[in-house]
């Protein structure tokens, strides 16, 4: 199993999410967002939406860990290996957050577009530093849920355990919010993923500070996370901004309205730009270049003791 996922990622390292496949395909996790909104307009409706988000979530689990069982009986690690490459992120992630510090390097406008197409909140207003910030904290907390949680679950339940993970965390992006329409539906999807991204988002702020450039004592990490609206983002992201030395999180607009969140390692530099994003990509490669050693020496190991 270990032999398979080391060869998965490096497989999504070196092709990432090839357009011209996903441009005539859709992509799995674009199929897993269907059936969530599927589910949603059928079934968020009426009374007792606890109880109906529920029932979704279950109906997903079932099919994510159906079809990953169905792949994993295939003959030979050949499906494994593709299905897990596909379903990793570090790659695309990467790709992504560079191309903000590229784009910001031209004009803020076209930073705010760049940093526009993986963070959700209003970009319109931001200025260099806020458009860093931006791209800095979606680089942790992808690298976190993108990278380490997958990997993660498909060492303990193999192709079923990564898809059953995906599943939850598709379901948590799109219906895990505090809305009238989602609190009651969206509640057992925010849960669990919670629950499912306890240990990896700690494994990734351990990943984060073993390769950072100066060393970080793990209270300090504890200390910023509880300053994070989110139980699990604020590990990754503290993590990064003590080993950038730069203050993360803190006001952003979402629909119009600002929202005084406190930064993350406030202490830390708020005048940011580019090149603290190109440090946060290092990070991001040389956090990953952690985890394929410690995947090898699982593979390894698991060799030598059959």
């Amino acid at each position: 199993m270990s032999a398979a996922l080391l060869l998965a990622a490096l497989l999504d390292a070196a092709f990432g999410e090839p357009r011209w496949l996903w441009s005539r395909a859709p992509h799995p996790a674009v199929l897993m967002g269907r059936a969530v909104g599927w589910l949603d307009a059928r079934l968020n409706e009426g009374s007792a939406r606890k109880a109906r988000g529920i029932a979704a979530l279950a109906l997903l689990l079932a099919a994510a860990l159906g079809t990953g069982a169905l792949l994993a009986a295939l003959p030979g690690m050949v499906a494994e290996i593709v299905a897990a490459a596909i379903l990793l992120a570090q790659r695309s992630l990467c790709d992504h957050v560079k191309a903000v510090a590229q784009a910001l390097r031209l004009s803020t406008s076209e930073g705010r577009r760049a940093v526009a197409r993986i963070v959700g909140r209003d970009t319109a207003g931001m200025d260099e530093p806020a458009i860093a910030r931006a791209a800095i904290e979606s680089a942790a907390e992808n690298l976190s849920d993108g990278v380490t949680a997958p990997t993660f679950w498909f060492l303990i339940g193999g192709l079923p355990g990564l898809l059953a993970y995906k599943a939850v965390n598709t379901a948590d992006s799109m219906i895990g919010y505090r809305t009238p329409r989602h609190a009651a539906f969206g509640w057992a999807a925010a849960r669990l993923d919670d629950a499912l991204n306890w240990i990896p988002a700690r494994l990734t702020a351990l990943a984060i500070i073993t390769v950072a450039p100066r060393p970080i004592r793990w209270p300090d990490i504890a200390a910023d996370a509880r300053l994070h609206r989110s139980p699990n983002a604020g590990w990754p992201e503290a993590a990064m901004a003590r080993a950038l030395d730069i203050s993360l999180a803190g006001p952003r607009s979402y629909e119009g309205q600002l929202t005084h969140f406190p930064f993350v390692h406030p202490a830390g530099r708020k005048s940011i730009g580019p090149a603290d994003i190109d440090a946060a990509v290092s990070l991001l490669w040389r956090s990953w270049g952690l985890g394929l050693a410690t995947l090898a020496v699982i593979a390894l190991i698991a060799w030598l003791i059959p």
